[in-house]
């Protein structure tokens, strides 16, 4: 069974960190690209961070310097690493994975929270 389950959101005031962890079961997952999006309320849902199986990351503008996207193979488990957070930070985080082998998969999404 293809599956992806996230972890690691929260509240935070801005300014904190935040941990994401996305854990792949089912999947040929050194061959995927695995990918951060997030949508906030009335937004639609972009791409934060992706990590292919190169290891050639690619971050949206608005995080470049401030989040982190590294992945763990032996533990098919990619995480987001997200520092000096801001108020417009605030969305659902969903975890994507595609590939050769892999259908396009979501995770069922966690929730950051940034106060101000």
């Amino acid at each position: 069974q293809v599956q992806l389950v996230e972890s690691g959101g929260g509240l935070v005031q801005a300014g904190g960190s935040l941990r994401l962890s996305c854990a792949a079961s089912g999947i040929s997952f050194i061959a995927s690209t695995v990918g951060w999006y997030r949508q906030a309320p009335g937004k639609r849902r972009e791409l934060v961070a992706d990590i292919p199986s190169s290891g050639n990351t690619d971050y949206a503008d608005s995080v470049k310097g401030r989040f982190t996207i590294y992945r763990d193979n032996a533990k098919n488990t990619v995480y987001l690493q997200m520092n000096s957070l801001k108020p417009e930070d605030t969305a659902v985080y969903y975890c994507n994975a595609h590939g050769p082998w892999t259908p396009d998969t979501w995770g069922q999404g966690t929730q950051v929270t940034v106060s101000s």
